[in-house]
């Protein structure tokens, strides 16, 4: 359980995607309703567009997007990673130019823990340096030596206040640098542990090690999430090994492209099968969705490009995830989840999304 500002959140928990201050395509309520408590914001994305000083005069980030639940903004250490022909790192932090306009901008420690400040985040993350994969022993431990200069720098500055602050491991593929970088942020005391640097293209094993060469030295009573990481899978198997918190855009992005999470998989409904089937998308779930629409319509709407389309797409997938979490925490107070992931995954390899 984490015990943020604007209430409790259960773990183990996923949090839905809400880079630019909006979860794509759903309504606050929506959220509130299916019993979502925190979602995700983004720091360098709300920096530049609408900007720090908006958010500020709206009376912070929650009041601006009149948001009732917590949020947890990423310091945006991924975003620049990926605009590596518009940004150069520094020992002090980011020079780069915005994707949006071209202008030219500095980030450093200090001003993403004061931007996060002023956005009111009930859960912080420090900046650091995500590197492209693979990556060799030497680049990856200067790269960490710098985040971890930077963590320092974030603790040092940060007041015991409202706002959690989390760091991030990093370290690349390499074990000894994973456990390192655990072992020196556990010394600093922060509210939590994220591990970073994992799902950017490295094969599913060396996410797996990455996790279990660093998880164990991390503080057990503290939150320890897994950034960007949140496919079904990947969320069952990573709470296995001690993860409790996760993020990932797959609910949302797959919902665009009209892929319903059921259980077992996924299925398109697009496909041409579906034409005539006036079923629910996932017979039993008690989604709005389900509870309203058939398959035939709403393969019907993305045929079409009506935008309803996505936005009941997007329902399913975030209660679908909502109930696996739910199924998840009621597994582990009940001291079966070894037995219940046994059955996750047996159900998984029966299932045929030609059937379904």
């Amino acid at each position: 359980m984490l015990n943020l500002a604007h209430g409790p959140v259960e773990t183990p928990v996923f949090m839905p995607v809400g880079t630019q201050g909006s979860v794509k395509t759903v309504r606050n309520s929506d959220l509130l309703d299916d019993g979502w408590q925190i979602i995700l914001g983004n720091t360098y994305h709300l920096y530049l567009r609408p900007g720090s000083s908006v958010i500020e005069e709206a009376g912070g980030l929650h009041s601006f997007m009149s948001w009732q639940g917590n949020i947890l903004t990423d310091s945006g250490g991924f975003q620049l990673f990926s605009l590596s022909k518009l940004r150069k790192r520094s020992n002090d932090g980011y020079q780069f130019q915005s994707h949006i306009d071209g202008s030219s901008h500095i980030l450093t420690p200090e001003k993403v823990i004061n931007l996060q400040r002023v956005f009111g985040s009930d859960v912080m993350m420090i900046l650091d340096e995500c590197l492209e994969q693979p990556s060799d022993y030497t680049r990856t431990e200067e790269s960490l030596n710098l985040t971890l200069k930077w963590a320092e720098i974030a603790r040092n500055i940060h007041p015991e206040k409202e706002q959690a602050m989390f760091c991030i491991v990093q370290g690349g593929a390499f074990p000894d640098l994973r456990r390192r970088a655990a072992q020196v942020l556990s010394k600093m005391e922060f509210d939590g542990y994220a591990i970073g640097g994992v799902s950017v293209g490295e094969p599913r094993s060396l996410m797996m090690r990455a996790v279990k060469s660093c998880i164990e030295f991390l503080p057990e009573n503290s939150p320890r999430y897994l950034m960007g990481v949140g496919k079904p899978e990947d969320i069952v198997d990573f709470v296995s090994v001690g993860v409790d918190m996760f993020d990932c855009v797959v609910p949302t992005r797959n919902a665009r492209g009209g892929s319903f999470f059921v259980p077992g998989g996924h299925i398109n409904i697009r496909n041409t099968r579906f034409r005539n089937d006036f079923r629910p998308v996932q017979p039993g779930c008690r989604c709005y969705v389900c509870r309203t629409y058939t398959r035939s319509y709403i393969r019907h709407l993305f045929n079409a490009k009506e935008w309803l389309a996505p936005i009941l797409a997007t329902l399913h997938n975030l209660h679908y995830f909502s109930v696996l979490m739910e199924k998840i925490r009621i597994a582990i107070d009940e001291r079966h989840f070894a037995s219940w992931r046994r059955d996750w995954y047996s159900r998984r390899k029966s299932f045929n999304p030609g059937t379904f």
